[in-house]
């Protein structure tokens, strides 16, 4: 059987029909649930069976995970191990042209040629302290400083969104100084993994030129969430060959507060007239009702390309709407609505999805769950790798690879406790900007002695501490660069440090806490060994493990099965689940008032974000909207969101009575577990 035949074996028409198109530009508008990721990946799988070699294909996407799903499928269909097949995040994509280019000593010029190749990847955290740190050294009034909403201020700035305007204009001087910093620290943002290759593609004709040939065949998932950057990065690479596929769908655009424009799409069209478009609407996700509702919500929009999602699924459950008085009952009716589910349909909780509009919407739902005692993940919680003692001890790592990291640096001079105070660091930070040194080149310096002559001088305790300091690290640099295990190197630092006293100094009173962080330090030592020891890392090095750390942080860490998802409706984008409960349905939430006052337009991306809510239900669809709800301590008066009334009454009931699950249920449904393990 040939793999065409397989595609249409496999794959709807138009399924197969944009797998087996393979030359030119080519737009494919893949409604929800419409089985993109199966059809893309054999588009990938149909290219190298028809003898493009892997080498020349990229295929980029917006989450690692994405990306390893993505990556699994294709391997199973082809057979192929894939290693030179270039399947990534942008970002990612984009670390690896600076990688490359970097290599090459003296390639660039301008800006660009002040950096190395052992760069490091600051993430949003680095970022803001290192507008902390730049703050300092301007002598800027901490009062009225917000260095989080300075970080997405600087982030538009760089990426275009925004120009400094009189009521910005103040802090353009520490934007300066901010990207000056990062120069001189050998580091880039994540917006610089983006930014930065552009413009190497635009300012070196050679460059691009090389990447236009090696790739000739390029794939973008999700192409409606592409910034205009990403957009002119992937249209400048495939300006020759111009065999670009976008795969996307306008009605799931929500991220326009993170620079994604749906409108790439049109832009697409006018840069590629020669273009063939492709729609994907055979939904085979959710019941009729459920896209029946989805789908006459989504026709309010204007801004759209036309679409009409069909199923040839069963008509399924009414859709079930409830009032409750406030969020406590709402709450509590949550958590009814799926201990019944899961009793009465035999569900897992992780096929249950409780999605709200904002972060500022889960306190109550998650307290429920807890008296319950229903198991639960929240998505956005804090990271693994964001705990402070994970952080202490990746900034110990990057130090030692890259004595120039001066964020690093800071970070950890003091941790564990070393005595060296506010004047030594004063001191050193004097020694470095007078003689243009890095932090850690100038305690260096300090400690032999070189800054007598020129009047530094510290404690004979400071300079003690600064010399075992200096020792430990330039001891672990040699090990890491001599040793093959970096895992052994890593347990024998974090004994080096006694990082283990420092914890239980820091927690006198909470010896489970210690115990805990501690585990943590030692499990971050069992992550490294499993990645190294990985036969698909081709790579294994340090410095390779720290940024691939730092770009994998984007996405959430783990998937368990068994535990309900409690997400924002933005977090719970490509997930699908049996049972959806949405709640806080109420105007001044979805659409949000601050969205709507901030633009009108964005009533459209309010419209979009509330139909992918519906279209994340496979079986039943539950929304809740309470009547009235708290706001920072004083209860408001709620109405139903505007939004419900573009969805037709007869696909929806009203909830009227209690929802109970009976005794008798749920003796009958541990019976049925029973006899399932005998």
């Amino acid at each position: 059987m040939s793999f065409k035949e397989t595609l249409s074996r496999e794959l709807n028409p138009q399924q197969a029909l944009c797998a087996s198109s393979l030359e030119g530009p080519l737009l494919i508008i893949a409604g929800a649930g419409s089985g993109k990721t199966r059809t893309i990946t054999y588009r990938l799988a149909f290219m190298l069976h028809s003898g493009i070699p892997q080498a020349n294909i990229l295929a980029l996407t917006f989450t690692n995970k994405a990306a390893r799903e993505m990556l699994h499928r294709a391997k199973a269909l082809t057979g192929k191990k894939l290693t030179q097949l270039t399947l990534s995040t942008f970002h990612a994509f984009g670390l690896r042209i600076l990688k490359e280019v970097l290599r090459r000593a003296g390639t660039l010029k301008g800006s660009l040629g002040a950096y190395k190749e052992n760069f490091t990847i600051y993430d949003e955290a680095d970022s803001i302290s290192l507008i902390k740190q730049a703050a300092r050294e301007l002598k800027l009034p901490r009062e009225g400083l917000d260095p989080s909403g300075l970080s997405q201020l600087f982030s538009s700035i760089k990426t275009g969104l925004k120009v400094f305007t009189p009521d910005t204009e103040p802090w353009k001087n520490l934007y300066e100084s901010y990207q000056e910093h990062l120069r001189i620290y050998n580091a880039f943002d994540f917006d610089d993994l983006i930014i930065k290759p552009l413009q190497i593609f635009r300012e070196f004709p050679e460059i691009l030129k090389e990447y236009q040939k090696r790739y000739g065949y390029i794939m973008v998932d999700e192409f409606q969430d592409t910034s205009q950057n990403q957009y002119q990065m992937v249209k400048l690479l495939a300006q020759e060959r111009r065999n670009l596929c976008v795969v996307g769908d306008d009605d799931q655009s929500i991220y326009s507060w993170r620079g994604a424009d749906y409108r790439n799409i049109l832009q697409f069209e006018k840069d590629f007239p020669e273009r063939r478009e492709i729609k994907l609407e055979q939904n085979y996700r959710s019941t009729g009702t459920i896209l029946e509702a989805a789908n006459r919500l989504i026709a309010h929009n204007t801004n759209r390309k036309d679409k009409q999602l069909w199923t040839g699924l069963e008509t399924g459950k009414a859709i079930e709407l409830a009032f409750p008085e406030d969020e406590f009952q709402e709450a509590k009716l949550a958590v009814e609505t799926l201990r019944t589910w899961r009793i009465t349909e035999q569900e897992n909780y992780g096929d249950m999805g409780l999605l709200v509009r904002t972060n500022s919407l889960m306190e109550p739902l998650e307290e429920a769950l807890l008296d319950a005692a229903i198991p639960y993940r929240i998505s956005g919680g804090k990271s693994f790798i964001k705990r402070r003692e994970i952080k202490d001890i990746i900034a110990y790592l990057r130090l030692i690879l890259n004595p120039d990291d001066d964020g690093s640096l800071l970070r950890i001079i003091n941790v564990p406790r070393r005595g060296i105070g506010l004047k030594a660091l004063e001191e050193i930070r004097r020694l470095g900007d007078l003689k243009k040194l890095r932090l850690y080149s100038a305690i260096t310096a300090l400690h032999h002695g070189a800054g007598e002559a020129a009047g530094f001088r510290l404690s004979g305790r400071a300079v003690e501490s600064l010399g075992e300091f200096i020792t430990l690290i330039e001891k672990y640099r040699g090990l890491f660069k001599a040793e093959k295990n970096i895992a052994d190197v890593y347990r024998s630092l974090l004994d080096s440090l006694d990082y283990w006293s420092y914890l239980v100094q820091e927690n006198p009173d909470r010896p489970k806490a210690a115990a805990w962080k501690y585990q943590a330090l030692i499990r971050f030592g069992d992550m490294i060994e499993r990645w190294m020891k990985d036969p698909d890392n081709l790579s294994p090095s340090l410095s390779n493990y720290l940024n691939m750390l730092t770009l994998s942080n984007q996405d959430d860490e783990e998937e368990d099965q068994g535990k309900v998802n409690l997400m924002t409706i933005h977090a719970a984008k490509g997930l699908e689940f049996n049972l959806v409960f949405l709640a806080g349905a109420e105007d001044q939430l979805i659409p949000h008032a601050k969205a709507l006052e901030e633009n009108p337009l964005s009533l459209e991306e309010e419209r979009r974000l509330f139909y992918v809510a519906l279209t994340r239900a496979r079986k039943k669809l539950f929304i809740t909207a309470c009547q009235k709800r708290t706001f920072l301590r004083e209860v408001k008066e709620s109405g139903p969101s505007r939004f419900l009334e573009e969805i037709p009454q007869e696909l929806m009931e009203i909830q009227k009575a209690k929802v109970e699950v009976e005794e008798t249920e749920a003796l009958d449904y541990f019976a049925m577990i029973r006899s399932r393990l005998k």
